[in-house]
């Protein structure tokens, strides 16, 4: 999970107050929220007073008089150093005082007050679980209102996730994002202002060995029998007509194990396929689908003289991977509302060939058109005062119209998952989530913490990612080695 202040915007004070600068916080490449100076130092001094000052990494000191534009981008550089070096330490990065101040930032971004609402969570048959909950609700409290609204058993609940998805016009998703620990799922899905944007319940695993768990209780059996079908039925799994027919007598006799005993032996199970990007794997310009699963990516690539070929990257002969961005620069005039720009997203990761030979293998989002977040009237009457500055592009306050780029993300956030599974794993561990305090769980008897980590895929390790560094415009970087 990469924290970034690829931006800062300047903004009109409240009641007539004077313009101040607002830094932009981006997580894994979106927008996340606007924060004062002011509300950072106040974080930072409250992590200082609960973890002392040794623990807590420096922060940019204030000054007496207003900043120029030089020292506004120099401050969002050190903001965003102190943000990433919060979030990478296992202590402040999983603390409650850093999520509920992301989670508060998050609100009072979008505006929306504290209040009782109904929200619609979707499960894999398209059936929905209307849950009353707050609108200042993490996503913990989300998931546990499905869960107890569905009688899914306490010790069942970290099997699942709630995911941030896109309905296609087939009626199949497009997955945008893992919705985290810091957000508020009501406030996530309301403030993209498009009811094509859904939360949906779905397994978070990989390993299809976890399914035996899943399946001794009724409703986890249930909502796994759901997910399998809505895979097969959107040709996520492959099926030819002698394991459609086996398949389909199974689902007449309602053996819903048995249908999953079957559906684990299918190519596929268990991926997450997304939509058709480009990668530069065996050539250059090369149109794939890429398909995430069983730790692995992968390819089916559609060469230039439209031979398909496939095959499979596995995680743990990748050494680290990068998400990097493309926002060109606008060059409208200072003051204006931002127009429309292109934004480019492209995975990289480091894969072992063969013996003592690495290769880069990038995977790009196809260009997609960036407008105006709020639709109909642009940044005016919203407190909008002038251009958003960031590395060399101006963005505004601006959202995907297409989740196409976001693919990047979502493939990075996979694959850091599949680490994280293997982790546990290979520490002798289980996924089982048993709630020990505020904030943190502990997964088969093993502390978790939301930190980015040193993956040795060729040996597997795992320790902080302290003084990592990002190039302009990276959005993240895992390293393997």
């Amino acid at each position: 999970m990469h924290f970034s202040i690829p931006e800062t915007e300047t903004r009109a004070g409240d009641g007539g107050a004077a313009a101040y600068v607002a830094y932009n916080i981006h997580v894994n490449g979106v927008l996340h929220c606007r924060v004062r100076y002011s509300q950072l130092l106040g974080l930072h001094e409250q992590l200082r007073k609960e973890y002392g000052a040794n623990v807590v990494p420096a922060f940019p000191p204030k000054k007496i008089f207003t900043l120029t534009p030089a020292e506004v981008e120099q401050r969002r550089e050190q903001l965003e150093k102190y943000m990433q070096a919060v979030r990478q330490d296992p202590t402040l990065g999983g603390s409650e005082t850093f999520n509920s101040f992301l989670r508060k930032a998050q609100q009072e971004t979008q505006q929306i007050p504290t209040e009782e609402v109904v929200l619609e969570v979707l499960l894999s048959n398209g059936q929905k679980v209307k849950v009353t909950i707050l609108t200042s609700d993490q996503t913990e409290d989300v998931l546990e209102a499905v869960a107890s609204k569905l009688d899914l058993p306490d010790d069942l609940v970290g099997y699942f996730s709630l995911f941030l998805v896109r309905q296609t016009k087939d009626g199949a998703f497009s997955f945008v994002r893992k919705l985290q620990e810091f957000e508020l799922p009501y406030v996530s899905v309301t403030s993209l202002h498009n009811p094509e944007f859904q939360i949906i319940l779905r397994k978070s695993y990989w390993d299809s060995a976890y399914d035996d768990d899943v399946m001794e209780h009724r409703v986890g059996l249930n909502l796994l029998y759901a997910q399998t079908v809505s895979d097969i039925e959107h040709g996520w799994i492959l099926v030819n007509k002698e394991q459609h027919r086996q398949l389909k007598s199974l689902q007449e006799k309602v053996s819903k194990k048995e249908f999953i005993r079957l559906a684990q032996t299918l190519k596929y199970y268990g991926y997450l396929k997304f939509d058709p990007c480009v990668t530069d794997f065996p050539e250059k310009g090369c149109h794939v689908v890429v398909s995430a699963g069983n730790n692995e990516l992968n390819f089916q690539v559609r060469l230039p003289n439209e031979q398909i070929k496939e095959g499979s990257f596995k995680v743990t002969r990748m050494r680290c991977w990068r998400v990097t961005s493309s926002v060109p620069m606008s060059n409208g005039p200072s003051g204006s509302s931002p127009g429309k720009s292109e934004v480019k997203l492209e995975l990289a990761f480091e894969y072992l060939m063969s013996k003592d030979r690495l290769q880069w293998v990038t995977i790009t989002s196809p260009q997609v058109e960036l407008s105006a977040w709020w639709a109909g009237d642009g940044c005016e009457g919203r407190g909008w005062a002038g251009p958003c500055v960031g590395r060399g592009k101006t963005v505004g306050c601006m959202e995907p119209r297409d989740t196409s780029p976001l693919q990047a993300i979502m493939l990075s956030i996979c694959l850091q998952s599949m680490v994280d599974e293997l982790m546990v794993k290979k520490s002798g561990g289980s996924i089982r989530k048993v709630r020990v305090g505020a904030g943190r769980w502990l997964w088969g008897g093993i502390p978790t913490w939301p930190c980015d980590f040193l993956w040795s895929g060729l040996g597997p390790e795992c320790s902080p990612r302290d003084g990592a560094s990002y190039k302009p415009q990276m959005l993240g970087t895992l390293w393997l080695s």
